[in-house]
């Protein structure tokens, strides 16, 4: 498991003061790319080798509000990947407390050319560095 820290900003918030529920699947997308960067696998890397992983789905359940000010650790894990598709899961604390922010995880698939791809067969050495993420 990776953690990523994540201050709120002012320009987050709403009129309530709480950051907005649109910048969580911000957050998530930050923490990803960066979890990818410390495991050896750049996102920069991947799209020079021609590859493009999209979300294909996302699903978050929002638990404590976060305001401005706060920092958010966010950890990622890879809970699933085939080759084909990956799953990422994202358990977001309050740094302060501890408190559970929000719980969430994305499904991405790989495509080349616009066409769906098998990592595995694509870009073997990429595929390892992924499959070595799984959590037990």
């Amino acid at each position: 498991m990776y953690t990523y820290l994540r201050k709120a900003q002012y320009h987050e918030t709403d009129k309530m003061g709480i950051v907005h529920h649109a910048n969580y699947i911000k957050w998530m997308e930050e923490a990803r790319v960066d979890f990818l960067e410390q495991i050896g696998l750049p996102f920069q890397e991947i799209e020079a080798a021609g590859i493009a992983s999209p979300v294909a789905g996302l699903s978050i359940d929002y638990r404590t509000p976060c305001t401005f000010g706060d920092t958010v650790e966010i950890e990622v894990a890879v809970e699933k990947y085939t080759g084909v598709q990956l799953s990422v899961s994202y358990t977001m604390k309050n740094a302060a407390d501890g408190a559970v922010v929000a719980s969430a995880s994305s499904r991405h698939c790989f495509l080349k050319a616009g066409r769906i791809v098998s990592l595995k067969r694509e870009n073997p050495a990429f595929h390892e560095i992924l499959r070595a993420q799984v959590r037990d």
